[in-house]
């Protein structure tokens, strides 16, 4: 199967560990089409979730590592697995790129012209997404089989941002979803839906999401190699007109679903986004 990786940057630690993970099991991706290291757009977010201190050291780690340890050239500890190579860890989408052989192409946009030609020349089977620009119906249209994400929370319940804190105000169970992308905000036909069994232990939102990101990149894999041997195939969501789109969640709430997560209510009877639980956490 001709895979090809969809990447906001080749330091995105997320995507460098996909594409390592498919790598390591058979899955050499026949390319990567990323955004540039220092696209205007990836900095605001990276900032605006991390804050300054938090993302200048995660640069200075990808991009200057030095004597730092293993551990600290990391950000979430629970991709180590997929990420170490040799006696170190690979700090970029292009360091998997030459150890396996294949192709590292830097865009401007993903749905540009020359990044969608790009994408045609390689004629892949199968896209990953893991980070970058909206993808529009161009770009959509390329895989032969459709471009794949690993989205944080049981679809359709919870689509949209920040979606395991809005699992946890919902009363929703934790879980990702593997889905083929569409037109749409997480609407796409569903390949695995798997309620997260890692919470556990979890004393904070971040810590959460890297155990889900690290998850989520298991389930890629499964899916990959599902859709290799023939062996899985798409579900589409049966109430995809319905409108429960979430947007980025208040401090405030958030503060809510730490509670309830260090509280170990992942699921409280009646609680319901817009129902009778509230938000009193």
């Amino acid at each position: 199967m001709r895979v090809v990786i969809l990447c906001s940057s080749p330091y995105s630690e997320t995507g460098c560990a996909v594409t390592a993970r498919l790598a390591q099991l058979g899955h050499v991706p026949v390319g990567a089409l990323t955004l540039r290291s220092w696209d205007r757009k990836t900095l605001l977010r990276k900032f605006g979730q991390w804050g300054l201190r938090d993302s200048l050291q995660y640069a200075a780690a990808k991009l200057s590592p030095g004597k730092a340890t293993i551990q600290k050239q990391i950000r979430n500890p629970y991709l180590e697995s997929a990420l170490r190579h040799g006696d170190g860890v690979f700090r970029s989408v292009r360091e998997v790129a030459h150890t396996y052989e294949f192709p590292v192409v830097t865009c401007s946009d993903q749905n540009s012209p020359r990044a969608v030609a790009q994408l045609k020349q390689w004629s892949p089977d199968l896209a990953i997404f893991t980070g970058g620009n909206i993808v529009r119906d161009e770009l959509l249209k390329v895989p032969r089989l459709g471009i794949l994400n690993a989205h944080l929370a049981l679809l359709p319940e919870i689509r949209g941002m920040s979606s395991p804190e809005w699992s946890l105000l919902c009363g929703v169970p934790l879980g990702s979803t593997i889905h083929f992308m569409d037109s749409g905000v997480d609407t796409g036909p569903i390949l695995l839906r798997r309620e997260f069994a890692g919470a556990d232990g979890c004393d904070s939102l971040a810590n959460l999401r890297n155990k889900m990101i690290a998850e989520g990149i298991e389930l890629i894999a499964e899916a990959v190699a599902g859709l290799d041997r023939g062996t899985i195939s798409a579900v589409p969501q049966a109430d995809r007109e319905k409108d429960s789109q979430f947007f980025v969640m208040h401090e405030q709430l958030k503060a809510v679903a730490t509670r309830r997560l260090k509280n170990g209510r992942l699921n409280p009877v009646g609680d319901r986004c817009g129902g009778s639980g509230g938000t009193n956490g």
